[in-house]
C-alpha cells in the first residue's frame, strides 16, 4: 500500500476528521505527503479548524498505527478501497460528496457490474411488500442484475434475501462499520452477503452508526445503481430520501403501488405522481434497462 493511502486509511479511523477536512488537505495536499510533518497552525490554517482541534486531531491521528489498523482490516477479510483507486465505482465520483473510501468485505468485482438496481423501502414493510418482491426480483437476477439496499430491516432485508434465494448478487451499503451492523437481527444476513455478495462501507469498521450516517448512506446506495426501486413507503419515508437522490443524480425511479388505504402506499404514489414510473412486473423496470 502506498503512503497516500496509508495516510488515508489513517484519515477515516482518526476521530473528528470530517469529510471538509480531507477535501480541503486533498485540495492543498493531492498526495498527502506533508501531513506526517504537518503542524497544529497549517492544520488548522487549511481546514479553518482552532488551534485547539486541530491540535487534539493531529495528536489522535499520529497516535494511530498503520500495521495495526491493516492487520485488524485483514483478520476481518476487509479491504480499503481508496478513491483514486481503479476498483472504486466511478459512478460514486460523480456524487457531490463521494467517500474518499470504501471499505469492503466480500467479492470488490461487483462494483464493475453495469447493472445494478436499488431496492429501498419501509423497514416495518409487511406481507404486500414481499410478495411484490418475489414476483420481481427473481426475474431481475435472471437477467444478472444485482440488488443493492442498505441491509435495514424491512424492505431492505426481504430484497438481499430475495436475491441471494433466487442466485443472484446482494450489494448492502451500510451506516457505520463493519464491527457494529445494525440492526443485530441482520447479522446473520450481513454475514451471508459477506460470503456471497458485497458489504460496503464509507466508515470504518469500529465506527458505530450515528442516525445521521443513515441518509447519507443512501446516496452511496442510489449512486451505484442504474434505477431506484420503492416498494412501500410511508409518507416521510427514508426511501424518499434516496428517490431525491436518484433523480438528483439523473437515475430512474420506480414505484410499486400499493393498496390506497394503506399508509405504507402514500410515499410511493406521492412519488408516482411525480413522475416515478409505475412498476407492475419485472419487464417495467428491464424495458428501462435496455433488456432483452
Amino acid at each position: 500500500m502506498d503512503e497516500t493511502t496509508k495516510w488515508l486509511l489513517k484519515l477515516q479511523y482518526c476521530p473528528g476528521i470530517s469529510w471538509k477536512d480531507q477535501y480541503l488537505l486533498f485540495k492543498q495536499d493531492p498526495d498527502l505527503e506533508k501531513i506526517s510533518c504537518m503542524t497544529k497552525a497549517e492544520y488548522a490554517q487549511i481546514t479553518g479548524r482552532s488551534a485547539q482541534q486541530a491540535d487534539l486531531i493531529l495528536q489522535k491521528l499520529h497516535s494511530l498505527s498503520f500495521n495495526h489498523l491493516y492487520s485488524s482490516l485483514m483478520k476481518s477479510s476487509s479491504t480499503f478501497i481508496p478513491i483514486y483507486d481503479k476498483k472504486y465505482p466511478k459512478q460514486l465520483k460523480r456524487l457531490p460528496q463521494p467517500p474518499w473510501g470504501l471499505f469492503a468485505m466480500g467479492d470488490v468485482n461487483l462494483l464493475k457490474t453495469e447493472n445494478m438496481l436499488a431496492v429501498v423501502g419501509a423497514r416495518n414493510g409487511d406481507q404486500y411488500g414481499k410478495e411484490a418482491l418475489q414476483s420481481i426480483i427473481p426475474f431481475l437476477i435472471e437477467k444478472k442484475i444485482s440488488i443493492v439496499s442498505g441491509l435495514a430491516r424491512g424492505i431492505d432485508a426481504f430484497s438481499h434475501e430475495l436475491a441471494l434465494q433466487a442466485g443472484g448478487k446482494a450489494i448492502a451499503v451500510i451506516a457505520g462499520g463493519f464491527g457494529h451492523f445494525y440492526p443485530r437481527e441482520n447479522i446473520q444476513l450481513a454475514q451471508r452477503i459477506s460470503k456471497e455478495g458485497l458489504i460496503l462501507s464509507e466508515y470504518a469498521p469500529e465506527k458505530r452508526p450515528e442516525k445521521w450516517q443513515f441518509p447519507a448512506r443512501n446516496r452511496i446506495v442510489s449512486g451505484l445503481s442504474k434505477g431506484v426501486l420503492v416498494v412501500q413507503a410511508a409518507k416521510k419515508s427514508g426511501s424518499l430520501i434516496t428517490a431525491a437522490f436518484a433523480l438528483e443524480q439523473g437515475i430512474d425511479v420506480f414505484a410499486v403501488p400499493g393498496p390506497i388505504t394503506h399508509p405504507l402506499s402514500e410515499g410511493v404514489h406521492s412519488l408516482i405522481a411525480d413522475g416515478a414510473k409505475i412498476v407492475h412486473c419485472a419487464d417495467d423496470i428491464l424495458m428501462e434497462f435496455q433488456q432483452e
